[in-house]
C-alpha cells in the first residue's frame, strides 16, 4: 500500500484563534493506540476545550475528544484521555520554558495527518480580553469594508 503524501486536516480548532493572541506555532505528534488512530481516519475529533501541559518535563495534551471507533472492540480506547506530545528536547524545553516564565498556554489548533502521520499543530498564546476581541471584530469589519469598496470601485459602480 502506497504512503499517504501531503497533509489532511482532521479537527481545528477555531474558537482558539478567537480567544487567544497566537504569538508562535509548534508542530508536535501524538501518542496513539490503534483505534484512535482510526477513528482520526474517518475525521473524528473535536478541539474544543483541549490544552496542552507540562508533566514530569514531558509535554500532554489535554481534554482532546477522539470518539471510540465503531468496530473497536474491548479494545476501544477511552474518548477524553491524556495523549503524550512528541517534541524535540530542544523544542520541548523552550516551550516548558515560556510557558512556566511569561504565563503563556499552549492551545493545539488543529489535529491533522502529514505524510501519513498523526500530528497536532500547538499554538504558544496569551489569552485576549473582551475588549481585545471587540477590536479585532472591528478590525476585520474594516477591512472587510474596504475591500468591499475596493471591488465596487474596481468593477466601475462607484
Amino acid at each position: 500500500m502506497p504512503r499517504e503524501k501531503g497533509r489532511k486536516v482532521v479537527a481545528s480548532n477555531r474558537k482558539a484563534r478567537h480567544d487567544y493572541a497566537i504569538l508562535e506555532t509548534v508542530e508536535a505528534g501524538i501518542q496513539l493506540t490503534g483505534t484512535e488512530v482510526k477513528s482520526l481516519r474517518l475525521g473524528r475529533a473535536s478541539l474544543v476545550d483541549a490544552f496542552a501541559q507540562e508533566r514530569a518535563g514531558e509535554l500532554y495534551l489535554h481534554a482532546a475528544h477522539i470518539p471510540e471507533y465503531t468496530q473497536g472492540t474491548w479494545t476501544n480506547h477511552e474518548p477524553r484521555r491524556t495523549r503524550k506530545l512528541l517534541l524535540n528536547r530542544l523544542e520541548l524545553n523552550k516551550l516548558i520554558g515560556k510557558t512556566r516564565e511569561s504565563g503563556l498556554t499552549l492551545v493545539p489548533l488543529s489535529i491533522y495527518f502529514k505524510d501519513g502521520w498523526a500530528k497536532v499543530e500547538l499554538a504558544l498564546a496569551r489569552g485576549k480580553r473582551d475588549y481585545d476581541k471587540r477590536q479585532d471584530l472591528a478590525k476585520r469589519d474594516a477591512n472587510r469594508e474596504i475591500s468591499r469598496a475596493l471591488g465596487r470601485r474596481a468593477k466601475g459602480a462607484d
